[in-house]
């Protein structure tokens, strides 16, 4: 939903009264209620070209939690941003009701790719370039 940025999807993915939590920095956080987070992510991939890939997924064993590790690539400004989301799902864990993202290192505008020193993100099989999503390029 996100790299398609498909309004209502994204809607559907959160409850009512949602937030994304954010660390410091991003004008306009937390983004609070499904609409504000679909609404979010989706000026994101019109502003930024953004596109995002999920490296790694851990669910807790009752599926009320779960942790994914993510890079976020902004294709239209030539950056690329890594990090982690905490997510906290309802109680039928049908929809996120809190998602808690932690960046692996401070945003540096300098660098096009943003990163942890020395990780070997290729060598793990992590993503080197963003998705292509059809329709979007």
């Amino acid at each position: 939903m996100c790299n398609k940025a498909d309004r209502q999807g994204l809607i559907d993915c959160f409850t009512p009264d949602g937030v994304h939590y954010f660390p410091p920095g991003l004008p306009g956080a937390p983004w609070r209620g499904a609409e504000a987070i679909a609404d979010g992510w989706i000026w994101c991939v019109q502003n930024m070209g953004s596109k995002w890939t999920i490296e790694r997924v851990l669910a807790s064993a009752d599926g009320r939690e779960a942790v994914i590790e993510w890079t976020h690539w902004k294709t239209g400004v030539g950056e690329a941003l890594r990090g982690d989301e905490w997510y906290v799902f309802n109680d039928d864990v049908t929809r996120i009701a809190e998602i808690r993202a932690y960046y692996a290192s401070p945003v540096n505008k300098a660098e096009p790719v943003n990163r942890l020193h020395d990780f070997d993100y290729e060598g793990r099989g992590y993503h080197m370039a963003p998705p292509v999503v059809e329709g979007r390029g």
